[in-house]
């Protein structure tokens, strides 16, 4: 039993040791529409993935949206140092995807990407 015990401390030390810094809830800025939201970042296998948890208006508000639960964030690839390349981000305001990459800083983290020429960025917060 304590060897079960022991065991099972060391897997969940590990699995805590190896989750990305990326990896938590993130706060959008306002997007063109005023809107913005909450986004859950995970790792899907050895690359990063999020998924839009909750929209809120202008005011703060909570608002319903059929983009909730939609993956924003996919294949993203951590490059080390808080760099990550190589995924697509996709805008709820815009309704585009975008060629993209994350730079990771403490609890800011910034998002940028190009579609067609045509490219944004915005600062995220970390809000877990």
């Amino acid at each position: 039993m304590k060897r079960t015990a022991l065991a099972a401390g060391f897997v969940l030390a590990a699995t805590a040791a190896l989750a990305d810094p990326v990896v938590g809830t993130w706060k959008t800025q306002p997007g063109d529409d005023g809107n913005f939201g909450l986004v859950t970042i995970s790792t899907c296998g050895t690359e990063i993935c999020g998924v839009l948890g909750q929209g809120y208006d202008a005011s703060g508000a909570k608002i319903a949206s059929p983009h909730i639960g939609r993956q924003m964030i996919w294949a993203m690839k951590p490059q080390g140092g808080g760099a990550y390349k190589g995924g697509k981000i996709w805008a709820p305001d815009r309704d585009k995807t975008y060629n993209s990459k994350m730079t990771l800083k403490g609890n800011q983290l910034t998002v940028e990407g190009c579609v067609l020429g045509i490219c944004r960025g915005q600062t995220w917060t970390r809000v877990k």
